[in-house]
């Protein structure tokens, strides 16, 4: 029962976060002080990060946490939402598609779940402790 709960917190969130996303992407054009070159690749890198691990916390775990099957499955979710999302930006007035823009939502994605993957089994071996 808890699980299930937890997972639709997750499910939850994980569909707040990817409408964000496509809200933001929406926009002509976001405000940001350049601090330093490429930071729009770590910008997307964080923000689908956190996509895939949200995605990854949708998913049945096991007792001993998640199956590597189903981190690529979220990794390949991620990855096709940041395409469509990049696609989406071609047609947005001030704003363009961009091949690395998808290569950091991809690594983003793998990171974010990885991340949760890692944690997942952590916890379930310190509860078997």
């Amino acid at each position: 029962m808890l699980q299930g709960t937890i997972r639709s917190s997750f499910l939850l969130a994980a569909l707040f976060w990817a409408g964000l996303i496509f809200y933001l992407s929406s926009q002509p054009s976001i405000e940001a002080p350049a601090l330093f070159p490429g930071q729009d690749k770590l910008f997307h890198l964080i923000a689908f990060g956190i996509l895939g691990f949200l995605t990854m916390g949708t998913l049945q775990a096991s007792h001993a946490g998640y199956p590597t099957g189903q981190v690529w499955l979220v990794v390949l979710a991620v990855t096709l939402y940041g395409i469509l999302d990049e696609v989406h930006q071609y047609f947005v007035p001030g704003r363009s598609a961009d091949v690395y823009d998808a290569l950091a939502d991809a690594l983003g994605g793998l990171l974010g779940a990885w991340a949760m993957y890692y944690l997942a089994r952590v916890l379930t071996k310190r509860l078997e402790q």
